[in-house]
């Protein structure tokens, strides 16, 4: 996951680490349409080469120093890309219910909707959760566990159930953190300027 602070990130474009992030970008489209097409060995080794990427986008920007503001909004959207993607691709295939799509989909543009009101009270974004990584966490990682019993069919009685476990709960964590986010968002505009002396 990017870093959540801006304050030393500079406003470079093309550095290694963003570049990954981009073909980690451009690769959503292809993973998704392995997964409607029903090649979800294909599938998962793209979204094996996205996860790989991220790790070493990660490492790179911070041990060659290319912590860069693109970088930070590039970095979650792509993560909240492929969750979104494995989830219309397998509810498209009819193998998850349509509903949890609408669950993980409506919480965040229920951020959406946190982040104009802040930006209306002139905030900017809240800092991320740490209760929102895991969750992200769990439904990257519990969507392709389901995917694997797909591609690999005698593991599905173990892969099935774990990978709908860890999906539920980062579903359930997701809509907590977005709990957590209204509560601070509350807090942060109930906070009036404070007036200089005059």
């Amino acid at each position: 996951m990017a870093a959540t602070g801006t304050g030393d990130a500079d406003r470079r474009v093309w550095t290694i680490p963003n570049v990954l992030s981009m073909l980690r970008l451009a690769l959503v489209p292809v993973f998704l349409v392995y997964l409607v097409l029903g090649d979800y060995v294909a599938a998962l080794v793209v979204l094996v080469a996205a996860s790989l990427s991220d790790l070493l986008d990660g490492f790179l920007a911070r041990r060659l120093n290319q912590i860069t503001r693109l970088g930070q909004l590039l970095d979650p959207a792509a993560d909240r890309l492929y969750i979104f993607a494995a989830l219309v691709g397998l509810a498209a295939g009819g193998l998850v219910p349509w509903w949890i799509v609408v669950v993980v989909v409506a919480r965040d543009v229920f951020l959406v909707v946190l982040g104009i009101v802040l930006a209306n009270h002139g905030y900017g974004p809240l800092p991320v959760h740490q209760l929102g990584k895991v969750a992200t966490f769990a439904l990257f990682f519990g969507l392709p566990v389901i995917m694997l019993g797909l591609a690999v069919p005698a593991l599905e009685p173990v892969t099935e159930p774990v990978g709908w476990a860890i999906t539920l709960w980062g579903a359930f964590l997701y809509w907590w953190a977005g709990v957590i986010y209204a509560i601070e968002t509350a807090r942060v505009i109930r906070i009036a300027p404070v007036a200089p002396d005059v």
